[in-house]
């Protein structure tokens, strides 16, 4: 089916910038061209953008959809503030949600969507407590929403692979079962012994050919020293462009030249990063932007154990990793778009060894040959919708319409 989407913006960074028209076919954008000056094709699904803004989709690459509480009564927050605490609270009340699982994650999938998401990557975990229950409900909730949305899923073992016994087969079983991509959690400073933890997750890669996403928030030299690991594992197993370190807090604690030599060594063995945009923390997004290092932006959680934080639009989200960087400038503000929409994709993609712009639109933008992964909303210009977040978009996905209003069509499934 072809659609033709008449008198839009592409991104635009001044309010007057020129409308064009683009036309979509076979869930691609096939042209773009000054608007007016050419007439839709024969046959073609017309919709008047009335000048509206049309921005790149945006991602939520770093989830867990399986502890969120979105739409559920208020709970408060008991966590006692110390990694293992957090842990220890998700573990002791997850089963107290008022949906379950694979519910609760097409609840927040919904609202993700609605926002302008149309892809996701999701951590769920996988632990001697829940076994393979969350990784399964968190799998079958993104299945029902294949037609909305690009999605993977990393098994996660939230409660370390070391510390507890059985992670290992019970990852190895969620991979069988369909996970994308195997993950980690701290291997230092959490599992106490990096040298197995990392054995493990990249042992499973090579096993069933999958890809790792592994939480860092280990800090100082601790950090780079794990950065330095995954990285030389990373290239010693060619496996460039299918490992992402998210959070990464060591980028933030140590001395610029320790950042710069350790980015530099991450460029080259093709890592990508997820950022969640913390009040503390922010990312080098400069010095990652000028080595090529993918960057994407998640929620982490949404309302769930860990925080009351969250709420499933990820152009708030957008908007906060501006305001946590302190930007103010036009080109900042745009920059913190394009990781929430074009870095994300990018990351789910494979960060690439050969160093893909982030703004190499034909791959992960606005151009031809792109995907036609895209929202409409009111808004003077790019900085404009990331300041004023916009209730009001339709999004779309291979050019067809999936959510409106803040809302997903056909409403939340599951």
């Amino acid at each position: 089916m072809t659609s033709f989407f008449r008198d839009v913006r592409l991104f635009a960074r001044h309010h007057d910038e020129a409308a064009v028209d683009v036309t979509v076919d076979q869930g691609r954008i096939t042209a773009v061209a000054p608007a007016g000056s050419a007439p839709a094709p024969d046959g073609a699904e017309v919709t008047d953008g009335q000048g509206r803004l049309l921005l790149p989709a945006l991602g939520d690459v770093h989830a867990h959809l399986d502890s969120n509480r979105l739409g559920q009564t208020f709970r408060p927050h008991t966590a006692d503030g110390t990694l293992h605490g957090y842990i220890m609270n998700d573990r002791a009340h997850w089963r107290e949600g008022e949906r379950g699982v694979r519910e609760q994650a097409c609840y927040a999938i919904a609202a993700i969507v609605a926002s302008g998401g149309t892809r996701i990557r999701s951590h769920a975990q996988v632990d001697a407590d829940c076994r393979l229950e969350r990784f399964l409900g968190v799998r079958d909730a993104l299945a029902l929403h294949r037609d909305v949305l690009d999605s993977q899923v990393v098994a996660f073992p939230q409660a370390g692979i070391v510390r507890e016994a059985g992670v290992r087969d019970l990852l190895d079983a969620a991979l069988t079962e369909g996970a994308d991509l195997v993950g980690g959690l701290d291997p230092l400073l959490y599992d106490r012994d990096p040298v197995e933890h990392l054995d493990v997750v990249f042992g499973l890669c090579e096993k069933h050919g999958k890809g790792a996403d592994i939480h860092l928030h280990e800090r100082g030299t601790a950090g780079l020293f794990t950065m330095e690991e995954i990285a030389r594992r990373t290239t010693a197993l060619g496996m460039q462009g299918s490992v992402t370190i998210s959070h990464a807090f060591a980028l933030v604690s140590n001395p610029d030249p320790d950042v710069a030599r350790t980015v530099e060594l991450l460029a080259e063995a093709g890592i990508s990063l997820t950022t969640v945009a913390p009040a503390h923390g922010a990312l080098p997004q400069t010095v990652l932007s000028e080595h090529r290092v993918a960057l994407g932006l998640g929620e982490d959680g949404q309302r769930d154990y860990w925080s009351p934080y969250g709420d499933g639009d990820l152009l708030r989200r957008a908007w906060q990793l501006a305001f946590t960087n302190s930007f103010r400038r036009d080109d900042a503000i745009e920059h913190c778009y394009e990781v929430a929409s074009r870095g994300g994709a990018q990351v789910m993609a494979g960060a690439r060894p050969d160093g893909t712009p982030l703004r190499e639109d034909a791959v992960f933008g606005l151009a031809p040959g792109a995907p036609a992964d895209f929202l409409l909303l009111h808004a003077d210009t790019v900085t404009a919708a990331v300041m004023d977040c916009p209730r009001d978009r339709d999004v779309y996905k291979g050019g067809r319409l999936v959510a409106s209003g803040g809302r997903l069509l056909g409403g939340v499934r599951g």
